[in-house]
């Protein structure tokens, strides 16, 4: 899958979510798992205090998975 597709079709995780499902859709739609990206953020958190607002941008901007049927 390309780049522009791997974009395209990234959505919030409906099944692996702790607060908005977006660590889950990363973990969903990249190589690294979920809890890894929850770390980071956390990290980021802490360390920098941007992760808080790039979660934040992403819970606002990412979409929810469109329903099949």
């Amino acid at each position: 899958m390309t780049q522009e597709g791997w974009l395209a079709n990234f959505a919030k995780s409906e099944t692996d979510r702790w607060i908005s499902g977006v660590c889950g859709g990363l973990g969903e739609h990249t190589p690294i798992p979920s809890w890894v990206w929850r770390l980071l953020f956390t990290l980021m958190v802490i360390c920098f205090g941007t992760g808080f607002l790039i979660y934040v941008l992403l819970w606002i901007f990412v979409p929810r998975k469109k329903q099949s049927g």
